[in-house]
């Protein structure tokens, strides 16, 4: 029996479906947390053959110690995976020290967690790609915006989401960021680009060959969410955009990922500017793991079907033989902030009478979601675009409005 050690199986907490698809596949789950085991869902317990606590998983040495006392237990860990991006880099180097050849290894995972190096990738799979710097004075962006123009755009080369970004419009703005710059980390600047972000998501098989594809489409910029903490909404596509397929398999082959979730984010240009014409796809980053917070389970809204199910059958088989070809949806996702809460039109109440057929889900993310994502979300299935943004609207309009 092939072991398969899922990394903080326990979050986020939908993701006890990982270890239920794969131990129906045959795997011995078993699981590193940093959660006590009396915190874990009943559902992750009766999934996992053994979880071992490890208060510390920041600490390498500590990590390196479970994996070992695991192994020694139960054989030879076949898989290892978190699907988090926060762990990548951990996985990577349990891989590398346990000679795991089933993911990226240590000497790979750079490729898929900087920003300057994913670029690389990218313009091998012929996407057009921003101009950039990796500056180490302030004369460096001076320099770069009297060549390219402002605004740029500053984030860190290693990150996830749109924390400690900052737009650049002026002069004076490069001061500002550069008095607040975070020197313990490196930075990439590039030239802005007015696009909408869109991604090409789904499972790979060990060809760089998708098995489940799947699009959604990112309307609010990532930056206002998190520094002006407006409101959040996106939605799953019911369809791939062939142009988006087209790039989407092309960088795959590029960055020759095999056998795990995949999410790249790419900018559908809104107007002609220096990389191309309105409508014209172009790179942003990618993401080897599935999307974050609950967004497998909107690729199950929109889809019909279990993409939990679908990769431990692609970890076990290299393809799938369940069903992909269920009724398709657009599923929206809407979400509000806490500090708005007495500001919205439509009460909690209201919309789960108005959507009762509709709504699929919804909850609170947890605070370490929130900044990024919003905190009280409702996913709804729809036939029709028209339909999903009614439903946006009459979740996030304000009274008086």
């Amino acid at each position: 029996m092939e072991n398969f050690l899922l990394i903080s199986p326990q979050f986020p907490s939908t993701y006890w479906r990982f270890a239920r698809a794969l131990k129906r596949q045959g795997f011995n789950v078993v699981g590193i947390g940093n959660a006590p085991y009396y915190e874990l869902s009943l559902e992750l317990k009766e999934n996992l053959s053994e979880y071992y606590y490890c208060s510390d998983m920041e600490n390498y040495q500590s990590l390196y110690k479970a994996v070992a006392f695991l192994s020694f237990k139960h054989g030879k860990m076949d898989f290892i995976e978190s699907n988090n991006e926060y762990w990548l880099a951990s996985d990577a180097q349990l891989r590398s020290d346990f000679n795991i050849d089933t993911g990226p290894q240590n000497n790979f995972i750079s490729n898929i967690k900087e920003k300057s190096k994913m670029k690389v990738f990218y313009q091998q799979a012929g996407v057009p790609v921003a101009r950039y710097i990796l500056p180490v004075a302030k004369d460096d962006i001076l320099s770069f915006a009297k060549k390219v123009g402002f605004p740029l755009f500053a984030k860190p080369n290693v990150g996830v989401g749109a924390t400690h970004t900052f737009k650049i419009n002026s002069l004076s703005d490069i001061d500002i960021f550069w008095e607040n710059h975070d020197f313990t980390s490196s930075y990439i600047i590039e030239e802005f680009i007015d696009g909408t972000i869109v991604s090409f998501d789904g499972i790979v098989n060990s060809h760089s060959e998708p098995v489940l594809m799947v699009s959604h489409v990112f309307p609010q910029p990532n930056d206002i969410l998190v520094n002006e903490l407006t409101d959040d909404f996106y939605y799953t596509l019911p369809f791939v955009p062939s142009d988006l397929e087209m790039v989407g398999r092309q960088v795959l082959k590029a960055f020759g990922i095999k056998k795990r979730f995949f999410h790249l984010e790419f900018f559908r240009l809104n107007r002609d500017q220096f990389i191309g014409k309105q409508g014209d796809i172009v790179a942003l980053e990618v993401n080897m793991r599935p999307a974050g917070g609950y967004t497998p389970d909107m690729i199950n809204i929109s889809q019909s079907l279990d993409c939990y199910e679908i990769y431990a059958d692609v970890m076990k088989n290299d393809k799938t033989t369940l069903h992909l070809d269920g009724e398709k949806f657009y599923c929206m996702e809407c979400a509000r902030r806490k500090e708005h809460i007495g500001t919205y039109a439509n009460d909690d109440i209201a919309i789960h009478e108005r959507y009762r057929d509709e709504l699929q889900n919804s909850g609170q993310y947890p605070s370490v979601l929130a900044t990024g994502m919003g905190d009280f979300f409702y996913m709804g299935r729809f036939h029709t675009l028209e339909e999903a943004l009614a439903f946006r609207d009459f979740i996030l309009s304000r009274k008086n409005q």
